[in-house]
């Protein structure tokens, strides 16, 4: 057995906190529906792709007087996407609830992401293969894959399998894009008879699934504090030795919740916003001199130093580079089989390919890039055919354009400062923490909230955990349909049905925090140093919650 630290072994210790109603017992539930529900966007065409699973109802569940019997079931679990802490929690509320249901029931792991149902790679899991990871970060306790279910093959290996394992629900942890499989997986079960459930778990460190329904997916919590110590960390090294300009890009891939989160825990001088950059259609060349105009202001106070947090995704919110990437994502598909593009001797010829290709102001936009962002906008497409923005050193760039900005200025007689820029990029080390007291008790409460809905029968829905400012007991769980959540997306050339990626919203009370602050805190060194994540002390300190969820529910900042 490997050896423990001793924070494994008091955090295997703890014991998380559920709902009232699912604390009651998972056979004594009741449960009541709302009304039928539609898409979020292109009701008719979604409408068209799911006819078995559209429309359903919201449910909520509510302790009941009488106790159910529960049949013997067999469930299969899958691990989706990229990791986020508190997955393993969700596996073992899960099987927590299925084997309280009846202790017949058994629970198999598919191995190494959703290529697992597909390939027949599993394990069954016993009291002592869960207890050994519970409370704990990462996906290693079976491992994780982006592998795409989407396809008549992949849906009929899956039913093969399920069938050789008597396995009558399949309950998949992921994202946005997973859980779009989850539905996808859910209609083709029901459409051919086959006897399966599916059941999704809200995951995603980024923050951009979620509704009314799902405040807040799992992870974000844990990272976002991961990544706010950091920055603290940071920032106290900065205001210690006053040389260094600190340019933080935080994972994120489209929306900046991230991004704005740990801003609102830290107060750095500079918090980009991708969505406020689309909305104003802030040009590189706006967005560089934003930037020059606090560093100058600092300078002339004699600080020649400060922070700038940066979203993962931001290059692809400036309007002019979200034109050409789009261009660039379409042309790229045909490239990867051409023998010009792919036989080309040196990446110049490359670059020169792509430009030629490109439509002439995209084009341009490109031949203006560093060659450093120009190489790293080539590299492999992710899943959907979409560059991957985190390769794209962003903070670079624009330390780059700041640097040549500001030799501008100082040529002019505008600038007296010294610009000692530092790069840093936050992302895998959030993604397995351990996760928080919050993520621990939601991701248990998730889990154990799956089995619920299967045990009602229920198919094609995202597991909800709701009310989450308030004490675990009154929490509020319950089940959301997948299809609610979807519009149609263009994806490799294709329009195809998909979550619908939750934005940060600017006229929200979130964003509306930080811009009411950014002025002050660009000037001013407001730092805030959270610490370490905390398990165990005041309930202040070690059970609260991220500001955007406190802001999002009308509760004031327990941090501020």
């Amino acid at each position: 057995m490997e050896k423990l630290s001793p924070l494994q072994i008091e955090r295997l210790k703890y014991q998380p906190k559920l709902p009232s109603s699912l604390a009651n017992g998972i056979n004594n539930l009741e449960m009541a529906e709302g009304s039928a529900t539609q898409s979020v966007r292109d009701q008719e065409q979604i409408q068209k792709l799911f006819k078995n699973t559209y429309g359903k109802p919201v449910v909520t569940f509510e302790s009941g007087t009488s106790s159910h019997n529960s049949p013997v079931r067999n469930v299969g679990v899958i691990l989706s996407g990229g990791q986020a802490p508190g997955g393993h929690n969700v596996i073992a509320g899960l099987y927590d609830a299925l084997k309280q249901a009846n202790p017949e029931n058994k629970l198999y792991g598919f191995l190494g992401g959703p290529s697992g149902i597909i390939d027949g790679k599993y394990v069954e899991f016993d009291d002592k293969f869960i207890d050994a990871y519970r409370n704990t970060g990462g996906f290693d306790i079976i491992g994780s894959g982006r592998t795409k279910l989407e396809t008549e093959e992949q849906f009929q290996k899956s039913w093969e399998v399920c069938k050789k394992l008597n396995i009558s629900a399949v309950v998949i942890i992921g994202g946005d894009d997973s859980n779009t499989n989850a539905a996808l997986l859910a209609e083709w079960f029901v459409k051919n008879n086959a006897g399966i459930q599916v059941i999704g778990c809200p995951k995603t460190i980024d923050g951009d699934l979620k509704n009314d329904q799902i405040e807040i997916s799992f992870g974000f919590d844990t990272a976002t504090k991961t990544y706010a110590e950091l920055i603290g960390n940071i920032q106290r090294d900065a205001n210690s030795a006053k040389k260094y300009w600190h340019f933080i890009k935080i994972m994120g891939r489209s929306a900046s919740h991230v991004a704005l989160e740990a801003a609102l825990q830290t107060q750095p001088n500079i918090t980009l916003i991708s969505e406020e950059v689309e909305q104003k259609k802030m040009s590189l060349e706006s967005i560089i001199n934003y930037m020059c105009d606090i560093i100058v202001k600092r300078a002339n106070i004699g600080k020649n130093f400060g922070i700038a947090v940066i979203p993962e995704g931001l290059i692809e919110f400036i309007p002019e580079m979200k034109s050409m990437i789009s261009n660039l994502n379409d042309i790229m598909a045909s490239l990867e089989n051409d023998p010009d593009f792919v036989n080309a001797t040196t990446i110049r010829d490359k670059f020169d390919i792509v430009e030629n290709r490109l439509d002439p102001a995209n084009a341009k936009v490109y031949n203006s890039l560093p060659a450093l962002i120009k190489g790293q906008l080539l590299a492999d497409r992710d899943p959907h055919g979409n560059v991957q923005v985190s390769k794209i050193e962003t903070e670079k760039l624009l330390i780059e354009m700041i640097s040549t900005r500001l030799d501008e200025l100082k040529s002019q007689g505008d600038y007296i400062g010294k610009f000692n820029p530092q790069s840093h990029f936050f992302g895998y080390e959030g993604r397995c923490a351990f996760p928080s007291n919050f993520d621990a008790d939601y991701c248990y409460s998730l889990g154990f909230n799956a089995f619920a809905l299967i045990n009602f029968g229920l198919t094609g829905y995202l597991s909800s955990v709701r009310n989450l400012t308030e004490s675990a007991d009154k929490w509020v769980a319950g089940g959301v349909p997948l299809t609610m959540m979807m519009n149609m997306e263009k994806r490799h050339g294709e329009m195809k049905p998909v979550i619908q990626k939750a934005l940060v919203q600017l006229d929200g009370p979130v964003f509306k925090q930080l811009e009411q602050n950014r002025e002050d805190w660009a000037i001013n060194d407001r730092y805030l140093f959270p610490g370490a994540i905390q398990y165990f002390g005041p309930s202040c300190v070690c059970d609260v919650t991220t500001c955007t969820l406190q802001l999002e529910k009308s509760k004031e900042l327990a941090s501020v």
